[in-house]
Formats: C-alpha cells, sequence, structure tokens
C-alpha cells in the first residue's frame, strides 16, 4: 500500500473523532513533513481543500488559543435562515395560523409533524432535515399542542371564519397600537388545606399533608380568578372574586385593569378589543355582559369591540394558554390555604418569554339571578358587526342611561 492510501485511511478512521481544529493541524503536520506538494497530497488523501490543510500548516506555527476555540468569531456553517431567505417564508405558509383557527397570531401552533414539513419544504425547494424544521418553529414560537375536549356538540360551519375574522381585527388593532385584551373566569379553586396538582421539590420524605376529601369549607369558600390578558404587552391582572362568577364581576375586572394598568399603559387609546369566550359570565347571550360593557365604554370614553370565539372552541383563547397555564404551573403542588395565598402565587407568576401579572382580592358582593330587562339593553349604544353580529359588536361610549335593574 503506497503512502497516500496510508495516509487517507488513517485520516478516515481518527477524523471522526478530532475537532474541526484537531483536523487542520494533523493535515497541516503531515503536509510540513511530506514538504514540497504536501498541501496537495494530504488534502487530496484527507479528502479536504488545499487552503484548510495551508491553514493547518501556518496555525502549527503559532501559540495554542488559550480559549480553546476551534473557529474564529463568526466562522462555521451560517443558519439556513441567511443561506435560505425563502425558507421561513414557505414553513410559515405550510403553518399559517389562519387555516388552523388561531384567532391571535402572537402565538402560533400545528399539528403537522416535522417530517411532513421538512418533506413539503423539500419538494418545495428547501432541503431541510426534520430537526431543523423543529428548531425554526421554536425560533417563530409555533409550539405542539395535544388536543382538547373543547367541542360541544356539532361544529358551527362558520368556526374557521370567525377565526379569521377575529385574526384580522386583532391585527389591525395592535398594528394601530390599541389595547387587544382576551379574557375568561379561571377554574374555581377551593381555599383551604386541599390537594393542588403538580408536584414541586420538598426534602425527602416531607410532603405537604392536606385533607383526603374535597368538601368545601363553608368559612374560606373558594376562589374565582378572573383574567385580562393583554396580547401587545404580555401583562396579565387577575381579580380574584369570593361571590359569584357574574357578567358584572367580569367588567369589574376589567375596569380595574383599565384603572390600573390599562389607562397607564396606552394613554392615547380611544378603542379596545375584546376577545372572549361565547359562554359564561361573558358570553354573547348575556345580556347583562352588554349592559355592564357600555358603563363601562361611557365611563372610560372608549369605545369597545366583542369578538367572540364560536361555541365550543373556548381552549383557544389567549388567556388560556399565555397566562392561566402559566398561573397553574407556578402553584402546582401548593394547597391553596386562603385568599391571599392565591393572590401571592398569581402575582408571582412569571414566564421565560417575558409575562408579568398582577393579581387583587375582589371581595365584592355579585348576586345571582340579576335580570336585565328589554328596555336596559335596548339602551346600550350596541352596533352589531355585519360578519356574525351576535359575536362581533362594538358598543359606543356615549354616556349609558340608567335604568333600574330588577331581580327576579
Amino acid at each position: 500500500m503506497d503512502v497516500d492510501a496510508v495516509l487517507a485511511a488513517g485520516f478516515a478512521l481518527v477524523g471522526p473523532h478530532l475537532t474541526e481544529r484537531q483536523r487542520r493541524l494533523l493535515h497541516g503536520a503531515f503536509a510540513l513533513v511530506l514538504g514540497h506538494g504536501g498541501v496537495t497530497r494530504i488534502a487530496a488523501a484527507a479528502g479536504s481543500t488545499r487552503p484548510t490543510v495551508a491553514r493547518g500548516r501556518h496555525e502549527l506555527a503559532l501559540l495554542p488559543d488559550p480559549t480553546g476555540r476551534t473557529r474564529a468569531p463568526g466562522g462555521g456553517p451560517k443558519p439556513l435562515a441567511t443561506t435560505d431567505p425563502g425558507l421561513l417564508d414557505a414553513l410559515d405558509s405550510l403553518v399559517d395560523p389562519d387555516t388552523r383557527g388561531d384567532p391571535c397570531s402572537p402565538l402560533r401552533w400545528t399539528t403537522k409533524s416535522l417530517r411532513e414539513l421538512a418533506d413539503a419544504l423539500t419538494s418545495q425547494g428547501h432541503p431541510v432535515s426534520p430537526t431543523t424544521v423543529g428548531r425554526l418553529l421554536h425560533a417563530q414560537r409555533y409550539s405542539l399542542q395535544r388536543t382538547h375536549k373543547t367541542l360541544e356538540g356539532a361544529q358551527h360551519p362558520d368556526r374557521d371564519a370567525q377565526f379569521a375574522y377575529l385574526n384580522a381585527q386583532a391585527k389591525a388593532y395592535l398594528a394601530a397600537g390599541q389595547p387587544v385584551v382576551s379574557v375568561d373566569t379561571k377554574k374555581k379553586e377551593l381555599v383551604g388545606d386541599y390537594a393542588n396538582g403538580g408536584a414541586e421539590w420538598q426534602p425527602a420524605g416531607q410532603p405537604v399533608k392536606v385533607k383526603v376529601h374535597d368538601f368545601p369549607d363553608p368559612a374560606l369558600g373558594k376562589a374565582i380568578p378572573y383574567g385580562v390578558y393583554d396580547l401587545g404587552r404580555n401583562h396579565g391582572w387577575i381579580s380574584v372574586g369570593t361571590d359569584h362568577d357574574t357578567a358584572t364581576f367580569a367588567v369589574a375586572t376589567l375596569r380595574r385593569w383599565w384603572d390600573r394598568i390599562g389607562r397607564a399603559a396606552y394613554p392615547d387609546a380611544d378603542r379596545l378589543l375584546i376577545t372572549a369566550d361565547a359562554g359564561g359570565s361573558n358570553g354573547y347571550r348575556v345580556r347583562a355582559w352588554k349592559t355592564e360593557l357600555a358603563r363601562f365604554a361611557a365611563d372610560t370614553g372608549l369605545t369597545v369591540t366583542v369578538c367572540h370565539f364560536p361555541p365550543g372552541t373556548s381552549k383557544w383563547n389567549k388567556i388560556e394558554h399565555r397566562l392561566f397555564s402559566a398561573i397553574t404551573a407556578n402553584w402546582r403542588g401548593r394547597p391553596l390555604v386562603s385568599h391571599e395565598v392565591v393572590v401571592e402565587l398569581i402575582g408571582a407568576t412569571t414566564t421565560r418569554t417575558g409575562l408579568r401579572v398582577q393579581a387583587a382580592l375582589d371581595q365584592g358582593s355579585y348576586p345571582l339571578r340579576v335580570r336585565v330587562s328589554d328596555a336596559d339593553l335596548a339602551a346600550v349604544p350596541i352596533m352589531r358587526h355585519d360578519w356574525h353580529g351576535e359575536w362581533n359588536y362594538t358598543i359606543a361610549h356615549a354616556r349609558h342611561p340608567t335604568s333600574p335593574i330588577t331581580k327576579n
């Protein structure tokens, strides 16, 4: 076997175990030993290039790098997003939020597999591996989510179209610097020494002791967290109620958010977009929700637009994924022994993406079975949109005339 063949076999065996710099130095050393023509011969034997071998020969005369760097600053392969400028746009078109019904693009999701996405991109002239697709999706703030049991009966035929409409509204408001909030009630929590889902680090063999049965304590009752999530600022406000989850409580929470946070954060705002579920205390059929919003609009001078998610799709509301899930993770494994503890744990919630949360206890009385008369509803200055006016409507800030609210 000739020398070049021996060198080629040796380089093939040892090369995979060396760093990039170590391979250069090895090739350069043999080129120096061979003398004239050594660079060409070693480049051929190692499957490298003459400039790389020559660089290794030159580096042998230098002092070792004390930092252990194997590449010069800025060296190495460039990101695919740089070398293939159309890659990100092609990926985004495959997982466009509108096609899956995500109403607010600040956080998007996809259920396509990485391999399917990689194959589709490669067929479009963007060769990429499934692993790289995963890194790109995470960098673009996509997340792969499981399915949820959320559909209530038959799927509405205009579901996806409503998502697209809501998405367009949210984008327009955010682009104009106007506030966009997502509102909802988090799951009601028992207050007291009760088990809470999840686990946290504790000294071995010293678990927190809680009650065996989850019978509500009449003296402590429940905590009712109603939230307002600001999509533009990634900020949350939670009012922890102690009475009932009613439309009056929901709008009172919205009012406290505006008075304490929103007004200062959006000093030039004259409009507010609210995204809400189809049911619950802020449902599109709830009369008190509209009359209370009219009072809110009159008091604040804001024109309030509400876009509801179609029935059965409440789990896609942004507040669920961006705020409530973070709160649940923050108090996992801890008994919620008092309303004050609930408030403190909510207020201490943060995420790596910059989420900040403020919370306050609301001990106000919000009675049930409050009836809104036809006259009260007719006095609301409401403008229903051309597209599904029952889900999408705007309440002007003209002062709402006071009228009595009667109980059944």
